[in-house]
């Protein structure tokens, strides 16, 4: 089975709908390595952790086997803490409370001859400097999964945080395998952070990046399911099942985590994106990173 590198944030969160608080707890990079763990891979998980969440953190992971904590790097402090606020007819409120430094590359750069696949997810857009991101890409000879997230939202802490333009977001792109982003995040990549982006401004974003050599893109929609866009063109794949939601927060982390299994044992990004989109489906039932998620997604082995 193949190997993951999985870099990125974990946060604690506090998520409210309608005002309601329904989740206070672990979430970030958790849910990928969750996936990962739970369908019984292999993952290296680098992370810069808050000591404050460090026993959490091992409560919580202390029976996912295949989890190798060796890059898990402590700093003082609280830790990435984030408050997340849905509400109807709206985009969600996100503020940091607080964050951790940028990881270094360093332990990733020395594991990387051993890995089959990395993942890299900006939880925060303050988890890595774009100049240390480029040593990794250029080393790396797995391929390369990019969830973009938090790139294109300001850099600030204590209020909510806009979605803004980002000059360099395909620095970061180039050279990486498959990119996942959602809706509002392809806007404001495209320049027009605000706005609601059409299928056909969605192609066009997907021919762009295809032209940096991405083998396909993924783009996240709600409700929708997910956009796949690759050398055989744009596909939709709709949300599958008939499960109740309790919380979105985390599908699009699952719905990588999924994906990324297929890709990694040679599947096509259509087939595995149905996979992630199966797992995701299924996630929305649950809330946080909890045992029953692991237990969901143990059954999808």
């Amino acid at each position: 089975m193949s190997r993951f590198g999985l870099i990125g944030t974990i946060t604690y969160d506090v998520i409210t709908i309608e005002g309601k608080t329904i989740h206070k707890g672990l979430g970030g990079i958790l849910y990928q390595a969750a996936v990962l763990c739970g369908l019984g891979y292999e993952v290296n998980l680098y992370t810069n952790l808050g000591q404050r969440l460090e026993t959490e953190v091992q409560d919580l992971t202390k029976e996912w086997r295949t989890l190798n904590k060796g890059g898990i790097d402590m700093v003082s402090g609280p830790g990435n803490r984030v408050f997340l606020d849905y509400r109807s007819g709206r985009e969600r409120i996100e503020v940091l409370k607080s964050v951790v430094p940028p990881i270094s590359p360093d332990r990733i750069l020395k594991d990387l001859p051993q890995l089959d696949f990395l993942v890299m997810v900006l939880n925060s857009g303050f988890d890595m400097e774009s100049d240390e991101w480029e040593r990794i890409k250029k080393k790396a000879t797995c391929p390369i999964w990019l969830d973009i997230h938090s790139l294109p939202l300001e850099k600030k802490i204590g209020s909510p945080r806009e979605y803004v333009s980002v000059r360099n977001w395909k620095d970061w792109v180039e050279g990486i395998d498959y990119l996942q982003a959602n809706r509002a995040e392809v806007a404001a990549l495209l320049g027009c952070p605000g706005k609601n982006p059409d299928l056909a401004e969605l192609e066009s974003f997907g021919a762009m990046v295809s032209k940096l050599g991405i083998k396909a893109v993924f783009v996240t929609l709600g409700e929708e399911g997910v956009l796949l866009m690759d050398k055989k063109g744009s596909r939709s794949i709709g949300a599958i099942g008939g499960n109740s939601v309790v919380d979105s927060t985390g599908c699009g982390d699952v719905f990588c985590g999924g994906a990324a299994v297929y890709l990694s044992e040679g599947r096509d990004p259509f087939e595995s994106a149905v996979y992630g989109m199966r797992i995701a489906s299924a996630a929305v039932s649950t809330s946080g990173v909890s045992p029953m998620l692991i237990r969901m997604i143990s059954s999808f082995r």
